[in-house]
């Protein structure tokens, strides 16, 4: 069994939380944004949203980490990490369309992508690792819940 670099797997789990807290910060935050717009059914309470996004990017970037260190081919890893960047990057743009644009069908659009994009990568960390995939299963119900979220708010409102 591979021995786990703790650096390689804190450089993985921090740039995506740092990449997750920076994308809440220009978003300008949650709270307030349903004062102006009608709520939703099923929308959860305010707090419940940092703690889920936390521990869903601690499993994305622990998954890329599993990835990197994989004895997959090189290509393999590249593609299958080029996937993991590119959703991550398209998860940073939503919070910022959808809470400070205020952009609530361009947002829908923006998450459909998001939701495409992990499938794709859930499917190539796969092929490499499979633990690496199921550990974003519980991101892809949240993007599909917080999908759902967006939608029901643009038909609304």
């Amino acid at each position: 069994m591979k021995k786990h670099n703790i650096s390689d797997i804190l450089l993985y789990v921090i740039s995506a939380e740092l990449i997750g807290a920076l994308s809440a910060l220009l978003s300008g935050g949650f709270s307030g944004f349903y004062d102006k717009y009608a709520e939703p059914p099923l929308l959860p309470p305010a707090w419940l949203f940092p703690v889920v996004w936390t521990i869903l990017y601690a499993l994305m970037g622990f998954s890329a980490y599993l990835i990197h260190s994989s004895d997959a081919a090189a290509a393999d890893k590249r593609r299958a990490l080029t996937l993991y960047w590119v959703q991550l990057a398209v998860n940073f743009s939503w919070s910022i369309v959808f809470f400070r644009f205020e952009a609530l069908w361009l947002a829908f659009a923006v998450i459909i992508l998001l939701w495409v994009l992990i499938i794709a990568m859930i499917a190539s960390f796969h092929r490499i690792r499979p633990a690496a995939a199921y550990l974003n299963v519980p991101y892809l119900i949240w993007v599909t819940f917080a999908a759902y979220l967006n939608l029901a708010t643009a038909l609304l409102n």
